[in-house]
């Protein structure tokens, strides 16, 4: 086989991504990693058991222009051609992977149906990224594709059963007892038991060399050793996942200034974003009141700023301008410049009340991409979402504290645009700062 494709996949579903799912899902990390795991090899076993699919094949062909790799949280909801493929390699049989998914990793159907979407977009998209780097016409994908029938079967993890649902023989390799929960190949008969006479001299044993008789035993059990080390090291995989320490957000943010030939960079505190790992859902106090957030979260370090007089000993704008704080859960749909993802207004509300107990203050809301895309769409999307943060907060009752929104585009991104999704996310956010 010329390429493991799920080798290919795994730098779009990273520890980042797998952190992004579980807030905006309301799920355990753990729980988000073990639906991936399974939801891999059954996406995948999907598209090679249609490999010779027309619509399978446009799909992929298509995928590397669709950019669903540049937002692969957003694009998976928002690409109408994600359902369509899946009913077309799973047929009605959908609900009952998003059920199946949804035990096996304890999660919600809601959560599993948004993580399929997901992992197909991501699937699609890093199939279509490698047949367009490499030259694949509709040909090539299909023989990619082929070549993996034989070795999905092994990768769905112990526990997690397919083959009820009748989807593929990729799916039938391997079924999963009912009433003892124990793995059987499933093309291979119930052993039979012949009681004969012994013809072994009495005090003399059979020769364990010979394989006449019970070597047939590896017949079986071969295939379920193999299936065993499989889901092993798919489940190492996911714990690797779940521990891995924090993202590059966490541990070196940029400083972005106002100018348009500004490019200095410092670790400031007030731009630096929780590690992801260490992110708990807390009260920060504002005054003897409750807002529920993250510490060292943006509203624990705007709240933090303020207090040590910062602002109020700052001589101009100048000495502002270098401190910006990042929303932490502000997100725009895919390619919308005023359609929040669900989960968004809170930390607008958040922020409202912060100004509301500070009116002295004055802010800017600055828009940033990352480096995939037109520039001029990446600008004007960018200076969308600013606008339409300002305006949510004048409608709100402190349109007066909000001095200015810019949208910047990709011009203080830092990584480069080859780079996976969950590398890129770092470039793509809302931040706002203080201003006089």
């Amino acid at each position: 086989m010329s390429l493991n494709v799920i080798d290919l996949i795994k730098g779009q579903l990273g520890p980042a991504l797998v952190s992004q799912a579980a807030s905006q899902y309301g799920e355990s990390e753990s729980a988000i990693s073990k639906a991936i795991g399974g939801l891999l090899p059954a996406v995948l076993g999907g598209l090679a058991n249609n490999s010779g699919n027309p619509g399978v094949l446009d799909a992929i062909t298509n995928a590397s222009s669709s950019g669903i790799l540049g937002n692969l949280m957003g694009g998976s909801s928002n690409n109408s051609w994600i359902p369509g493929l899946l009913s077309s390699i799973f047929g009605d049989k959908i609900s009952g992977v998003v059920n199946a998914i949804a035990t096996y990793a304890g999660i919600s159907n809601n959560s599993s149906s948004s993580l399929l979407n997901l992992v197909t977009g991501a699937i699609v998209g890093s199939i279509g990224k490698y047949a367009a780097d490499n030259n694949l016409d509709k040909s090539g994908i299909s023989s990619l594709l082929s070549e993996h029938k034989g070795i999905l079967s092994s990768l769905l993890p112990a526990g997690l059963s397919l083959a009820s649902l009748n989807i593929g023989d990729w799916a039938k390799g391997y079924k999963f007892d009912n009433d003892n929960d124990t793995i059987k190949s499933a093309s291979l008969e119930e052993p039979k038991i012949e009681v004969t006479r012994s013809t072994t001299p009495t005090g003399t044993f059979p020769d364990r060399n010979n394989n006449d008789g019970g070597g047939s035993i590896w017949k079986w059990l071969l295939p379920l050793l193999l299936l065993i080390a499989a889901a092993y090291f798919l489940w190492k995989q996911c714990e690797k996942n779940k521990t891995t320490t924090v993202s590059s957000t966490a541990n070196s943010t940029a400083v972005i200034q106002d100018t348009a030939t500004a490019v200095a960079h410092s670790d400031t505190t007030a731009s630096m974003s929780t590690p992801t790992n260490a992110r708990v859902d807390e009260n920060i106090s504002l005054n003897g009141t409750n807002l529920k957030g993250y510490k060292g979260g943006m509203e624990d370090q705007m709240i933090n700023f303020m207090k040590s007089g910062a602002y109020t000993n700052a001589a101009n704008d100048d000495a502002l301008k270098n401190q910006w704080f990042d929303f932490d859960h502000v997100n725009f749909k895919s390619g919308s410049g005023n359609q929040l993802e669900a989960g968004s207004e809170g930390q607008l509300q958040n922020l409202v009340a912060i100004l509301k107990a500070y009116p002295d203050a004055k802010i800017k809301i600055g828009g940033y991409t990352d480096k995939t895309g037109n520039e001029a769409t990446n600008l004007k999307i960018s200076a969308e979402r600013a606008n339409f943060i300002k305006s949510s907060l004048e409608k709100q009752g402190v349109g007066n504290q909000v001095l200015g929104a810019e949208g910047y585009g990709s011009q203080f991104a830092k990584v480069d645009a080859s780079a996976s999704d969950a590398e890129r996310a770092t470039d793509r956010k809302m931040s706002v700062r203080f201003t006089k």
